[in-house]
């Protein structure tokens, strides 16, 4: 509900994109200096997985109870929470000399995360209407699915000139100016229904699941799948599923409402945005790979991206138009076919240098076009089909789908990597990381075709 007769305007929407590009800075950048980051900190490279994932993870974990909070507490209020939690978890990086600041630092940003990314979508709803929330959430979407390819190159050409500790001072100063810029926003809360009472047993339930399922795919081939601890952190994964969808079905106060899935057209934006969103693994494996492969430095290997950044950035609005015109079914499924083959290609580790590196570039292009095309059909989807009173709730758990969907998909195609490196070389690796991604993006255009009507977003758009 609109909580005053406020207009949404451009100061609050740069805000919220600086806001959102906190997280990129501090959360993609990583992915492509882990040689540099490795070296300075003398940190092993599964400790530096986890740390990778870690932000994405705990992000995923918390992002629903904070989109929680945000309709209840305030939305500004959890934006405000978000980017001062951006800049203590920045400063433990600035200031890690080995593994514990890392790890400490990851986490509180990924908790960062989970208060900015459902607060600033329910601001948005708020705040703008019709085809005006549309363009805004194009821009949001910039700063979310641009942003990854702004700092992956940003944070390459930082690490290789200047130090990669410089990147998490820039992310300080960008949550700075994103604090400054919404100052002047009114405050926005649901209307208050039914139980208020947080759902504490459904958080740490699903805190348990999530944990276990990433440590067991993170740390299963160094345990040994066939290793009791492994078998048990599968074990209380798949248990701690069962238990969590038992208890929370049908709760007033549920962590994760599941009645918002009974909304076909949520339920694929969401579904497609998972799996899409693990695909961001092919970041890691193609940055990983010719760094390691091919003798690329962190700044050689961002620069391959830049196509991604350029096709990115200008194909979210034309995603937009698109939307306005013929609604939001068709361009999620050629964002998501385009983005399918620019992830195929870059599996075709046999090539020679050059044409490989060509072939890399197109390959990402074309990932980047995909996700310009596909991101906000698929953000207006989700947000258009949910309750006033719920969207925090419902915007937490569309984003938490892209921040677990980003944290086992990067956990998967690393162990993926790691497990065949070690045995048939980085090539054939590399090949096998992208097949995984392959996949996700596979099962994605399947969940739009099933679960996408064909007038989804049209009502809107005329």
């Amino acid at each position: 509900m609109m909580t005053t007769a406020y207009k949404g305007t451009n100061k609050l929407i740069t805000g919220i994109v600086f806001g959102v590009l906190t997280f990129w800075l501090f959360a993609q950048a990583m992915v492509n200096v882990v040689p540099a980051v490795q070296n300075d900190l003398g940190v092993s490279s599964g400790t530096l997985n986890i740390a990778i994932s870690l932000t994405a993870l705990f992000s995923g974990i918390f992002i629903v109870a904070a989109g929680g909070l945000a309709d209840k507490y305030g939305r500004k209020k959890l934006t405000n929470i978000g980017l001062f939690l951006s800049i203590i978890g920045s400063l433990c990086l600035v200031l890690a000399t080995g593994s514990f600041l890392l790890i400490i630092g990851r986490v509180i940003q990924g908790i960062s995360a989970a208060c900015i990314m459902p607060a600033t979508i329910a601001l948005m709803k708020d705040y703008f209407e019709g085809a005006e929330r549309q363009r805004a959430l194009s821009y949001w979407s910039i700063g979310s699915w641009g942003g990854s390819g702004v700092c992956s190159l940003f944070g390459g050409a930082v690490a290789t000139y200047m130090g990669w500790k410089w990147i998490f001072i820039f992310s300080i100063i960008f949550a700075i100016v994103a604090l400054w810029l919404i100052k002047d926003t009114p405050e926005s809360k649901a209307k208050q229904t039914g139980n208020s009472k947080f759902d504490v047993n459904g958080l740490i339930v699903f805190i348990i699941t999530m944990l276990a399922l990433n440590i067991f795919i993170t740390q299963g081939a160094g345990f040994g799948w066939t290793n009791w601890i492994t078998i048990v952190l599968l074990a209380v994964a798949v248990i701690g599923a069962i238990v969590f969808i038992k208890v929370e079905n049908g709760k007033d106060n549920a962590l994760i409402d599941f009645k918002l899935f009974k909304n076909m057209p949520y339920t694929g934006a969401t579904v497609s945005n998972f799996l899409l969103n693990a695909v961001a693994g092919t970041l890691v494996v193609a940055n990983t790979y010719v760094q390691e492969g091919r003798g690329f430095t962190s700044f050689q290997s961002g620069m391959l991206s830049i196509g991604y950044l350029i096709a990115v950035l200008g194909m979210i609005r034309v995603g937009e138009k698109i939307l306005q015109k013929i609604g939001a079914k068709k361009p999620m499924l050629w964002g998501t076919i385009l983005t399918l083959i620019g992830v195929g290609v870059m599996g075709l580790t046999f090539l020679p240098d050059v044409a490989y590196t060509a072939v890399v570039f197109i390959g990402f292009a074309l990932f980047g076009l995909g996700l310009g095309i596909y991101a906000t059909p698929s953000t207006d989807t989700a947000v258009s089909n949910a309750p006033d009173e719920k969207i925090g709730a419902a915007s937490g758990i569309y984003k938490m789908a892209s921040s677990l969907g980003s944290a086992f998909g990067v956990a998967i195609s690393a162990t993926v990597y790691a497990m065949i490196s070690t045995s048939s070389g980085v090539h054939v690796a590399a090949t096998g990381g992208i097949i995984a991604n392959v996949i996700f993006a596979a099962i994605a255009l399947l969940s739009i075709i099933f679960l996408v009507p064909n007038n989804a977003g049209k009502s809107e758009a005329k």
